[in-house]
């Protein structure tokens, strides 16, 4: 493909979040707050595009907006390695890769139902233990990072 043929169009400013896994773009649509009303650009969502990273792809364009760190740890709960090119003047001018912090805070809800956190109003904290396993900091049960519920 000619590099100037773009199946979505180039955005002047803002972030395009790149290799989302198909199936949790939506996710990380609603994590973002982006299904929300927002006047500040457009917002291009596109699935299925072929990706040698991932087979296939999402990809999230946000005009004219760019995310915080505490945003950007949320969408590595349900699309750890997802890129974000943060673009500016039409150029992208970073890039940054996802990864799982090493503590999640008021992110994913404990499994354990006597958990106090599922029982008390207080925000939950995980430790990540390895790439795709989370331990509860206060009753220790452990869970899969892809079969976790979020807050």
């Amino acid at each position: 493909m000619n590099k100037k043929e773009r199946l979505v169009a180039a955005i002047e400013n803002g972030t395009v979040i790149d290799h989302i896994p198909t199936a949790k773009t939506f996710q990380v649509v609603s994590l973002l707050g982006l299904d929300k009303e927002y006047k500040d650009g457009t917002i291009t969502i596109g699935l299925n595009f072929a990706s040698n990273k991932v087979g296939h792809k999402g990809i999230i364009k946000v005009e004219n907006r760019f995310f915080t760190d505490e945003e950007i740890s949320r969408l590595s709960v349900v699309a750890p390695n997802v890129v974000l090119n943060i673009i500016k003047d039409y150029e992208v001018v970073e890039k940054k890769t996802v990864q799982i912090p090493e503590h999640l805070h008021g992110l994913v809800k404990c499994k354990n139902p006597k958990c106090i956190t599922n029982n008390e109003p207080m925000q939950t904290v995980f430790h990540v233990i390895g790439e795709d396993t989370v331990k509860c900091h206060y009753c220790e049960v452990e869970q899969k990072l892809n079969k976790v519920q979020l807050c």
